[in-house]
C-alpha cells in the first residue's frame, strides 16, 4: 500500500526523520495501521497539500499534551483492541491520569513521561519482545533515561541514584544474571502506567506480592505495631529498597553487620533474640557443611552415599524455611526449624562417616587378602624351586 508520508519522511534530516525498517516493524504498522492512523492525512496522495489537507483529518505535529489521550482512543476502546489483541489491558490512560506523571501533566508540566518516552514513537514493539524499550530487561533503563539524569529531576528535587542502586541489587542479578523475567524490575513495585511511589503503609503490600510468607510472619511479629509507632516502613527498614543485597546470617544478630544493632542495645529482648537466632543458623549451616565434606570425601573413594546427599538437601530446605522464620522475631520457631535440618544433617554426616570407616575396613581386608595370596605365592615358588632342585639330584645320581 503507498504510503507517501513513509517515503519523504525517510529522506528528511532528524527530527523529522523517520527510519523505514523500524516503521515498518513498529506493533501498529503489523497491525495494519498506519502514519494516517495517528496523524491523519490521506498517505495515498503524492502531492504534500492533498496527503496533509486538514479536511482529511491532518493534525500534523502531536504535542507532548496530546499524546496520551491519543493513545487513548484506541487503547482505551476495549471493542477496538479486541480485535488485535483480546488480552491487552485497556485501562492503561485512566492509570495514567492517576500516577505522578499523569497528574504533572494534567497541571501543564510536559517534561514528564508521557507513552511515547516510554514505548517510543515509529518503532513501538510489543512489551513480549526482547528489543522492546518496555520488556522486563529493559524497563529499568528506560526508567533511568529521566530518573538517572541530574539535570532533569533538578527541578523536582527527586534522588538519582535509584538506577545504580538497583543495578547492584539482588533483583537485578535475578533479571540481567539469571534471565529470571519474574525478578522485580522498577514497574514491579512503583506500577508502570499509574506509576506512584508506594508510602511508608504500602511498603509491606508491594513487597509481599512476591514474599508472600515473610510478610505473613512480620504481620504476626513485635515489630509490625513498633515500625507503625515509629512510623517505619516494613521491609525497606532492614532490606533497602532499590540496593536490596543478598541477605546472609549477619545481617542479623550482634556483629559489625548487624542491622539489629540499628534498634536495638546489648542486653535488651531484640537483642537477646537476635544473637540466639543467628547463632542457631550459623549452627546448621556449619552441621550441613561439615556433613557435606564427609559425604564427599566418601564419594571420592568410590562409595555410595547418593542417598544421604539427597537427603542433607531437606537440611538445605530447613535452613532456608528458619531464615524465613526470622521474620517473625520469635527464636522458637526458628529454633524448631533449625532441629529438623539438625537431625538431617547429623543423620547424613553419620552416613557418611560409615562410609569411610567402610572404605577403611575393605582397603584393610584388601591389604590383608594381598598379603595372603603373596604369601601363598611366595610358597608355591619356592616349593616348585624345591621340585625341581630334588629332580636335578635324581638326575646327577643315576
Amino acid at each position: 500500500m503507498k504510503n507517501s508520508c513513509l517515503e519523504c519522511h525517510t529522506l528528511l534530516p532528524p527530527p523529522m526523520n523517520v527510519d523505514p525498517e523500524q516503521a515498518n516493524q513498529d506493533i501498529h504498522t503489523q497491525k495494519g495501521l498506519s502514519c494516517s492512523s495517528c496523524h491523519g492525512g490521506d498517505p495515498s496522495q503524492d502531492d504534500p497539500l492533498r496527503a496533509m489537507d486538514p479536511a482529511k483529518g491532518f493534525r500534523g505535529k502531536i504535542t507532548r499534551q496530546q499524546i496520551p489521550k491519543l493513545c487513548a482512543q484506541c487503547h482505551s476502546d476495549a471493542a477496538y483492541i479486541r480485535g488485535f489483541n483480546p488480552s491487552l489491558r485497556t485501562d492503561q490512560y485512566s492509570q495514567y491520569l492517576t500516577s505522578r506523571h499523569g497528574q504533572r501533566l494534567s497541571q501543564g508540566d510536559t517534561r514528564v513521561a508521557v507513552c511515547t518516552d516510554c514505548h517510543g514513537v515509529h518503532g513501538i514493539r510489543p512489551a513480549t519482545d526482547t528489543r522492546s524499550t518496555v520488556h522486563p530487561l529493559h524497563v529499568a533503563e528506560t526508567c533511568a533515561r529521566c530518573h538517572a539524569d541530574p539535570e532533569y529531576m533538578k527541578a523536582y528535587g527527586l534522588p538519582t541514584s535509584q538506577f545504580d542502586d538497583y543495578r547492584n541489587s539482588v533483583h537485578h542479578r535475578a533479571l540481567a544474571e539469571r534471565g529470571d523475567l519474574s525478578a522485580p524490575t522498577c514497574s514491579t513495585c512503583h506500577g508502570n502506567h499509574g506509576a506512584a511511589p508506594p508510602g511508608v503503609a504500602a511498603v509491606e503490600f508491594v513487597c509481599a506480592t512476591c514474599h508472600v510468607f515473610q510478610a505473613q510472619l512480620f504481620d504476626g511479629s513485635p515489630h509490625k505495631a513498633a515500625f507503625a509507632v515509629m512510623g517505619l516502613p516494613a521491609c525497606v527498614t532492614c532490606h533497602g529498597n532499590h540496593r536490596i543485597t543478598e541477605p546472609n546470617d549477619t545481617m542479623l544478630g550482634t556483629g559489625p553487620e548487624s542491622l539489629c544493632l540499628r534498634c536495638h542495645t546489648e542486653g535488651d529482648g531484640g537483642y537477646q533474640a537476635a544473637e540466639q537466632m543467628q547463632e542457631q543458623l550459623l549452627g546448621l549451616a556449619r552441621a550441613i557443611e561439615q556433613a557435606q565434606q564427609v559425604l564427599d570425601r566418601a564419594e571420592q573413594t568410590g562409595m555410595e552415599v547418593g542417598q544421604p546427599k539427597l537427603e542433607l538437601g531437606q537440611a538445605r530446605d530447613a535452613l532456608t524455611k528458619a531464615r524465613v522464620a526470622i521474620h517473625g522475631f520469635q527464636p522458637d520457631r526458628v529454633l524448631a526449624e533449625v532441629q529438623t535440618g539438625l537431625e538431617v544433617a547429623r543423620a547424613a554426616q553419620q552416613a557418611g562417616t560409615k562410609a569411610l570407616e567402610e572404605y577403611d575396613f575393605r582397603r584393610l581386608g584388601l591389604a590383608i587378602s594381598l598379603v595372603l595370596i603373596l604369601s601363598v605365592v611366595i610358597g608355591l615358588r619356592l616349593y616348585l624351586k624345591q621340585l625341581e632342585a630334588n629332580s636335578q639330584k635324581r638326575s646327577n645320581a643315576s
